[in-house]
């Protein structure tokens, strides 16, 4: 029995504020990449709320016949394509065929700079979240 390791990445970007200081609807983006062969899973992105603080989502669906251990998620938000925070998630094990959620917030003066010189009408608001999902499988 061996251990195979494998990452899956994905990028979602999602709509501008327009003149809301709320998005009006959170932007949700569905991945299955190829990076090195098929990948077990199917995962969707949410970004909720985003003012000072973001709170990313992510429902992610074992696609396999096969039990996935130590899963876990990162994440990497950018406002205008400046990195403005990263967090990361363990999710644990998600047997065949089933689903998890994962989610985690990102806070930082970063974030906080950018969105307060958006309230003051210097920048757009474009944000753009890019994730990597860490699993392990016995073949």
């Amino acid at each position: 029995m061996s251990v195979v390791t494998a990452t899956v990445l994905a990028a979602a970007p999602l709509p501008a504020v327009a003149a809301t200081p709320l998005p009006a609807a959170p932007a949700a983006v569905t991945g299955r990449l190829d990076a090195s062969g098929a990948q077990l899973i199917r995962y969707k992105i949410v970004l909720g709320r985003c003012k000072d603080t973001c709170r990313i989502k992510v429902k992610i669906t074992n696609i396999s016949r096969k039990t996935l251990y130590d899963v876990s998620l990162n994440a990497r938000l950018r406002v205008n394509k400046t990195k403005v925070g990263s967090c990361y998630d363990y999710v644990g094990t998600i047997r065949a065929g089933g689903r998890r959620s994962a989610g985690c917030t990102v806070r930082s003066s970063r974030l906080a700079s950018m969105w307060n010189r958006w309230l003051d009408g210097e920048i757009r608001w474009d944000t753009h979240v890019n994730t990597v999902v860490h699993y392990e499988y016995y073949r």
